[in-house]
């Protein structure tokens, strides 16, 4: 029992018992208060919760419904607490839910899928969960890993590290925790990376500073495609340091660094490609003017018979197999592959070229982003695919000139960004009385929200519904929703 009347900032809560997790990764408990006002308040976690644990929380911020908190202190470990075998890294933000056992993830996840559904289910009926597709790969699944350079120098806790390389502190970006690896990427790919990090520490270069905007080294960034073995290596760094730094001589070190990635890639048969990011950003991003050092600009990878080139700019899935499952489960909720295909959000169109592969009559990808749709383009060439079409511009944009032509589209395949579909695009994908949308979601709260328009302004109704762990370890899902007539 805690007595804090006013639950000021900085209050701390004791003993309080973690009841679950909810979408987004934070623990949910109830408070127990003398005072009615605050009696039963939800409390929100933050910290590393787990579900069953018994914490002390300090007071973050009071909302009129909610209390935020972070943990200070573990009183009772959780019973489904368990050391994962297979991380040496320790525990990161990156990682969160790594001591939590694969089946209890998947099991949490499910039932936060299902939460998200509540006000569906209270107003339209009960629904069809299909059980929740593991991800085909539990570690080591990313093909996509970037890592930091800077330091962490903190008065308070007694740190001056002045070379790290890892991941920044979570919610302080002037912060760099060291590290040697991730439990996200496989063996081979954290060793190739200490190697750059150590190699990187010998040349008495500085890690780049983000507040002061000065040093050298800024990102180690790894690719590596899961079927095809290929892998590529970008090093990101500051070119304007040398600006300031004129008894450096630029070219030397440089070469140096070449030298360096050449040799990796003779004792690493699967490095195929190296960049050199000259990165005079302000922001911290790790691609700037891309110089090719080694190898080939791209690498391939493949997804249900069809081949993709990766560049250093590419949007891909990051966890290859677990894409390739995704894929495969929207594919077999689709009643008609043969007819006409609308791929909304498609980023590069890879669920589109998958439609286009299977026999549809036609595809059209529609995409914002500049980038990823010219790599779509790119890779439906690749693949000699005729029946497919790219489109880079809104989706709500789209839509409207769309149904102006008066054509017909037999199949809807949805799968916005967190945030959900563009409400003038919702309003307008109802007016083409497709047989079939299928949307796929990576956030069940704008699922539901966007499901219940559908719902109740049109005759569609909800057939299938299944969740797919595509990042195990962490606190995002993906959710497949199949909508009929």
């Amino acid at each position: 029992m805690n007595n804090f009347p006013g639950l000021n900032k900085g209050d701390i809560l004791e003993n309080i018992k973690i009841e679950k997790l909810i979408f987004g990764g934070q623990g949910f408990a109830k408070l127990e208060h003398p005072n009615p006002e605050h009696n039963g308040k939800t409390i929100l976690i933050t910290g590393g919760a787990i579900p069953g644990s018994i914490v002390n929380l300090r007071v973050l911020r009071k909302k009129k419904r909610f209390i935020e908190t972070q943990i200070v202190e573990i009183i009772q470990k959780s019973p489904i607490e368990k050391i994962h075998k297979n991380n040496p890294y320790g525990e990161s933000g990156g990682w969160k839910w790594i001591n939590i056992p694969y089946e209890n993830q998947l099991e949490i996840k499910q039932s936060q899928v299902k939460e998200a559904f509540f006000v569906i289910e209270k107003n339209f009926g009960k629904q069809d969960f299909l059980e929740i597709e593991a991800s085909p790969i539990e570690d080591g699944y990313r093909n996509k890993v970037e890592f930091s350079f800077g330091k962490y120098l903190s008065n308070a806790e007694g740190i001056e590290e002045h070379f790290n390389v890892g991941f920044h502190k979570q919610g302080q970006f002037s912060k760099v925790i060291d590290y040697d690896g991730t439990p996200l990427i496989g063996e081979k790919q954290n060793q190739i990376y200490r190697e750059i990090k150590k190699f990187c520490k010998t040349l008495g270069l500085p890690v780049y500073d983000q507040k002061k905007q000065e040093g050298f080294f800024r990102h180690i960034l790894l690719r590596k495609a899961y079927f095809t073995d290929e892998m590529m290596i970008l090093l990101s760094f500051n070119p304007e340091y040398f600006d300031k730094n004129t008894k450096l001589d630029k070219t030397e070190k440089l070469s140096i660094l070449k030298d360096f990635f050449e040799k990796l890639a003779e004792r690493y048969s699967e490095i195929k490609s190296i960049y050199f990011s000259h990165n005079p950003n302000k922001a911290d991003v790790a691609i700037g003017d891309l110089e090719l050092i080694y190898g080939k600009n791209s690498i391939k990878e493949k997804i249900l018979g069809l081949e993709f080139e990766i560049s250093p700019t590419s949007f891909f899935q990051t966890n290859s197999a677990g894409a390739e499952k995704l894929y495969s489960i929207v594919l077999d909720f689709a009643k008609n592959k043969s007819g006409v295909v609308l791929d909304l959000y498609g980023g590069t169109g890879t669920i589109g070229m998958i439609f286009a592969k299977s026999g549809a009559k036609k595809v059209v990808s529609v995409e914002l982003v500049t980038s990823a749709s010219k790599d779509g383009e790119k890779n439906a060439k690749l693949n000699n695919l005729k029946n497919i079409s790219f489109e880079n511009t809104k989706v709500e944009d789209f839509l409207e000139k769309y149904l102006e032509t008066g054509e017909k589209a037999d199949l809807l395949v949805i799968d916005p960004p967190r945030a959900g579909m563009h409400p003038k695009a919702l309003e307008d994908i109802l007016k083409f009385d497709a047989s079939q949308m299928i949307y796929v979601s990576c956030n069940p709260a704008t699922l539901a929200r966007d499901l219940e328009f559908i719902l109740k302004n049109s005759s569609y109704k909800i057939g299938k519904i299944k969740a797919m762990d595509m990042f195990p370890h962490t606190h995002h899902i993906e959710t497949v929703v199949s909508l009929i007539k």
